[in-house]
């Protein structure tokens, strides 16, 4: 059984992620990006693309970075501060929102039959509370959504309480809660429609 790490979404409202990466026209329809990556704008600085092999260890760094406040709530580093990037952008979809070319927040999903599951969410420090949390889950919900997915999934730190309330504000509801490493995990889920 894969035990699910803490996600990590941080953010104030601000939706704006393309499906699939390419680029998207101020009309929000997407077209493809140049030179068969998966860029998408989500403003004027900043940049959605999937991950290559390339970006693992700037991948890791981030999330490191964007999780460390928690290791003292949690007594300990949470699971994706020690994830494996390399397999994640290799056997998932792991997508970077960058500005410029700094990477300053990224998500990662893996499709489970009929819903996708949001495995990590994590921002920059330095950008957190610009949205981009919000941003990188409606990218997620519309990937489920043309993906012909009925619902989206995620899991958290049941200590993670912004985290737990932001997800509520975006029309995630409780499933369940179980024991996880001496704390509790909550999983959530989201009806999609398939588009």
């Amino acid at each position: 059984m894969r035990h699910p790490p803490e996600t990590e979404p941080r953010g104030a409202p601000d939706y704006g992620a393309s499906a699939e990466g390419g680029q998207v026209g101020r009309d929000g329809r997407l077209a493809s990006g140049a030179g068969g990556r998966d860029d998408a704008p989500m403003s004027e600085s900043f940049t959605l693309r999937r991950a290559t092999a390339a970006d693992a260890a700037a991948a890791r760094a981030l999330t490191r970075e964007a999780y460390a406040k928690w290791v003292r709530l949690v007594g300990r580093e949470p699971l994706p501060m020690s994830a494996d990037f390399e397999a994640a952008i290799r056997d998932r979809r792991l997508d970077l929102l960058c500005e410029g070319e700094t990477v300053v927040a990224l998500i990662e999903t893996i499709a489970e039959g009929a819903a996708l599951l949001i495995e990590n969410v994590a921002v920059s420090p330095a950008r957190q509370g610009a949205g981009l949390g919000r941003r990188l889950i409606a990218h997620a919900e519309r990937l489920a959504a043309e993906g012909g997915c009925s619902e989206i999934r995620l899991y958290t730190n049941a200590l993670f309480a912004e985290n737990l309330a932001l997800y509520r504000r975006l029309g995630y509801a409780v499933v369940r809660e179980e024991p996880f490493l001496g704390g509790r995990i909550v999983h959530m889920r989201k009806r999609v429609a398939p588009v």
